[in-house]
């Protein structure tokens, strides 16, 4: 009885949501809040670069990292990622990164294909295809974003989209990963 239970709740949360966007709430009804919490270690993650090269978040010490997991096939990622690029563009000088790491399985040429289909230019291409990363910081569903301050702990965490290249919220990024 307990799952029936937790079916109807999720359904209805899920209906209630749309609702709210269908009658005009606007899109801020389904973006995500940035959770701040205090520094954490993060487990390894791996996960490779275009050319398949393989890759962790050492590999970038020193830098602060706003990590995405997103796929294609997800709305509310497909959504955010024109953000997400703009905040790669305003950070990159102050050695930020946006490490946005897709989940799809078809890899490389679907994230590239999907990269020019929306005029992507500054985020690279992070692969992901089995999910490890995600398995690995305990990520409930995508997108969903894990801020990495330069010395490598997991300062903040935002489930769901965000506006990522509006003001406030570049800010708020410059503080966690200063």
């Amino acid at each position: 009885m307990r799952d029936v239970g937790r079916r109807i709740t999720l359904r209805l949360s899920a209906a209630t949501l749309y609702a709210g966007l269908a009658a005009g709430q606007g899109r801020a009804a389904a973006l995500g809040q940035l959770e701040e919490a205090p520094p954490r270690p993060l487990p390894e993650l791996g996960f490779t670069d275009a050319a398949g090269n393989p890759k962790r978040l050492a590999d970038f010490a020193g830098r602060g990292l706003l990590v995405n997991l997103w796929a294609t096939w997800c709305g509310p990622c497909v959504a955010e990622m024109p953000a997400l690029d703009r905040a790669q563009a305003a950070l990159a000088a102050e050695g930020v990164l946006v490490l946005a790491l897709s989940s799809d399985r078809a890899g490389r040429p679907a994230v590239e294909k999907f990269y020019a289909e929306r005029g992507i230019k500054a985020l690279g291409v992070w692969l992901d295809p089995r999910g490890a990363a995600g398995r690995a910081l305990g990520v409930r569903g995508l997108p969903t974003s894990v801020l990495v301050n330069r010395a490598g702990q997991e300062v903040a965490r935002l489930e769901g989209a965000a506006e990522w290249d509006k003001p406030g919220m570049l800010e708020r990024l410059r503080a966690l990963l200063a």
